[in-house]
């Protein structure tokens, strides 16, 4: 009796081995993407310019985003958030902080909020419309969260570590509008809609290139 219940379990095992060899590759190609969509996230934020005319120089589009929306998309809405996350601990480490890690922080809670609403409604709807819903709610989510953590955390770490007074601050959007007389109203104006914008130039961008990125993003051969 002890010898077919040994033959019975050691059956049960060599059946599930294969599902489980299968998991941890799974597991380990999801983790090899997210590290490498954080290194291409890294190089991205090095890749920015300004919009004259339309935003004070200081602030600058990137699309340093879209590996975070990739990886939503491919591996989940968790390794959005991890190679947001992965990008400006990357960030911090190599480049340093000039801001005692808060600009570092307001850039990962917004491309977090991006990547995990879009992930999630593309994980309830997957096809190319719940992609399409999900990115777009992402973008208008990061937009709508920019407005508390810039007011909050990002312009005061400007005026902290910058030295850089709140009144010169609002005055380089009162070249551009002179009614943005309050901070309130420059960023609702102006960094609001620049938000939105940055993060839907991520979604076109993303519906171009996920395609033909996909056997890699999901490691099949063909």
């Amino acid at each position: 009796m002890q010898t077919d219940s040994a033959s019975d379990k050691n059956f049960v095992n060599a059946s599930a081995s294969p599902e489980v060899k299968k998991s941890a590759d799974e597991r380990a190609h999801k983790l090899v993407m997210a590290g490498m969509l954080s290194a291409v996230a890294f190089i991205l934020m090095f890749i920015d310019f300004p919009i004259p005319m339309l935003m004070p120089a200081f602030v600058k589009m990137d699309i340093s985003d879209l590996p975070a929306l990739l990886g939503a998309f491919a591996l989940g809405p968790v390794y959005g958030v991890i190679i947001s996350l992965l990008k400006n601990l990357l960030i911090i480490v190599i480049k340093g902080s000039t801001t005692a890690c808060t600009g570092e922080l307001c850039n990962f809670l917004l491309g977090a909020v991006f990547s995990v609403v879009a992930g999630v409604i593309y994980k309830l709807n997957k096809n190319r419309h719940g992609a399409l819903i999900g990115a777009v709610a992402g973008a208008a989510a990061m937009a709508v969260l920019s407005l508390p953590i810039n007011y909050f955390i990002s312009y005061p770490a400007y005026v902290k570590f910058y030295g850089l007074p709140l009144d010169v601050i609002i005055s380089m959007y009162q070249a551009i509008l002179p009614s943005a007389d309050t901070l309130l109203k420059c960023l609702v104006i102006f960094n609001m809609p620049f938000t939105l914008v940055k993060g839907l130039i991520d979604v076109v961008l993303c519906f171009m290139i996920y395609k033909p990125l996909s056997p890699i993003l999901h490691g099949r051969k063909h």
